[in-house]
């Protein structure tokens, strides 16, 4: 009886695609019954604190995630380093139908020391859902499983199969979509919750310089102390808010106060403060200062410029005021490399009309395995130069640094990332952009993103939403939050792409392949965020 049915459905389907719900009666179901659940879900998805390394934080939330789609109608399937929830096609066979993707990650970034609010909570406050996760990227998760519910409620016959895909660690290794793709069919195509609206046509490669230094440090009559700790930044991918340093001086306060004298007159980068310690060290013979510099954390490829770099104020706040060293070394090619935000110090001087230039944050500064001050930045290129020809750039960069200085420097990095470009002709991407401006009312270009998403893992897939263009995106900063508006407002964009792409014809074709813009597919990018 059941195929019978089913038969009878799909022979009728031109005539119930015309006389099916409009999409206005998703919108309103949407908002007379699930918008008041999505601050509470959102609220209770933060308080697991998935970082790097947090296992049972991660296995405790998937439990979650389990419990709310079953109470919201969903089938779900464990897939290891992925969850996956499905919203059935009401038209075809189990597994015969287009699979329609939405991907988001269920992992966050550290937090650091800079919170004014607890970041693992889930506050509520003014109109804004703040805690790590909020926008990068739990808001999304309970976005689309609103979204979808919406959809199987209201009750538009649905063409395509809509499975939401939540990752572990994109935030980190990146291995949870490689590893799900080595057992498991992609979707007919896939849409990444994790970007910009209204749709995300070009992604800059992720790379990384690692300079480390085994050179001794050596204090001076001038400089008579030594560098007893350095370290900034907590990952490649944010804006170091925190740099510190620690200094030692076996002569006493006396050389270390008029050190304290001079910096306390230098003038700090906007936006980033100094504080100094000083006193006696209760191990060593002598005295100690230390300095720390605060700034803001920020994307370090969504909202670089609403950063504040705390480790290259420090280095420019010592300039000529270290003994030769690694340390000093290390903190003068900071200078170098965060005399802007574009890479102008590194030699990376071109601008693409469409792409624009690199994206460059000087992101941490910290002991390697083995003890020695490691100084790693990362680059977000265009296609103009990445690859072996970036790495190749970027290491006669820094030899021709190093060579007046006798610097001893090692230098190492990652350089596999491959910039991702999409036709904007394409007929998904018009699709998109359509839904965007009927719910917004706003006619906007796709964007460039310097931020890295799994549309470069998971073929056929694009970066669509969740962040509305014109405020800086939040991810990764200090008191991460996303206006409950804004929640509303993309869930309905969300909403309204799911109609047209999952209850009419599918399909075909989505990225016109076979175009000279089409993203390149080989290699597949392990590199996110």
């Amino acid at each position: 009886m059941e195929q019978i049915l089913r038969t009878l459905l799909i022979l009728l389907l031109p005539i119930l695609l015309v006389a099916a719900p409009p999409s206005k009666a998703v919108h309103e179901h949407y908002e007379q019954s699930l918008a008041p659940r999505l601050i509470p879900l959102l609220s209770e998805i933060i308080r697991f604190p998935t970082v790097a390394g947090a296992a049972k934080a991660w296995e405790d939330q998937k439990t979650w995630i389990m419990r709310q789609a079953k109470d919201l109608g969903f089938s779900t399937r464990d897939a290891g380093k992925i969850l996956e929830v499905d919203l059935p096609s009401s038209t075809a066979e189990p597994g015969m139908a287009p699979v329609i993707g939405l991907l988001v990650h269920g992992d966050v970034q550290p937090v650091g020391t800079n919170w004014t609010i607890p970041p693992f909570e889930g506050v509520v406050k003014d109109g804004m859902v703040l805690g790590r996760g909020a926008a990068d990227d739990k808001g999304p998760l309970i976005q689309a499983l609103l979204a979808m519910k919406a959809l199987k409620e209201a009750g538009p016959i649905r063409t395509s199969t809509i499975r939401l895909l939540i990752g572990s660690d994109e935030e980190s290794a990146n291995t949870d979509i490689t590893d799900y793709l080595k057992l498991n069919q992609p979707p007919s195509y896939s849409l990444v919750l994790d970007s910009n609206f209204p749709v995300v046509v070009g992604e800059k490669a992720w790379n990384e310089i690692r300079v480390g230094s085994t050179r001794i440090t050596v204090p001076t009559k001038e400089k008579p102390w030594t560098i007893e700790d350095l370290e900034a930044g907590l990952s490649p991918s944010i804006v170091p808010d925190r740099a510190t340093i620690r200094l030692g001086c076996p002569e006493g306060e006396g050389p270390l106060m008029d050190l304290r004298r001079r910096l306390e007159k230098v003038r700090l980068d906007p936006g980033c403060r100094v504080t100094f310690e000083m006193g006696s060290d209760p191990v060593k013979a002598g005295a100690f200062l230390n300095i720390t510099v605060t700034g803001k954390a920020a994307h370090g490829g969504m909202n670089l410029e609403g950063g504040r770099n705390a480790l290259v104020a420090l280095a420019r706040l010592l300039a000529e005021e270290l003994p030769p060293g690694g340390p000093d070394d290390l903190l003068a090619f900071a200078r170098v490399a965060g005399s802007d935000l574009y890479g102008t110090g590194l030699g990376l001087v071109e601008a693409d009309p469409l792409w624009g230039r690199c994206a460059v944050n000087v992101a941490t500064l910290k002991p390697d395995r083995k003890g020695c001050p490691t100084l790693t930045i990362n680059i977000r290129v265009t296609p103009k130069l990445f690859g072996p020809a970036l790495e190749a750039h970027l290491r006669q960069v820094v030899a021709d640094f190093a060579a007046p200085r006798k610097a001893s420097f090692t230098v190492g990095g990652s350089y596999g990332d491959v910039p991702l470009a999409f036709d904007p002709q394409a007929p998904l991407i018009k699709r998109l952009m359509a839904s965007y401006t009927r719910i917004t009312g706003r006619s906007q270009k796709p964007a460039i993103s310097g931020g890295g998403t799994y549309a470069k893992r998971m073929p056929h897939a694009i970066a669509f939403g969740m962040w509305f263009p014109g405020t800086p995106y939040p991810g990764h900063d200090v008191d991460e939050q996303i206006s409950v508006a804004d929640l509303h407002l993309g869930t309905h964009v969300l909403i309204e792409a799911l109609f047209d792409l999952a209850c009419g014809v599918p399909l075909k074709n989505a990225f016109n392949e076979g175009s000279p813009h089409v993203r390149p597919d080989s290699p597949r990018s392990s590199f996110t965020h």
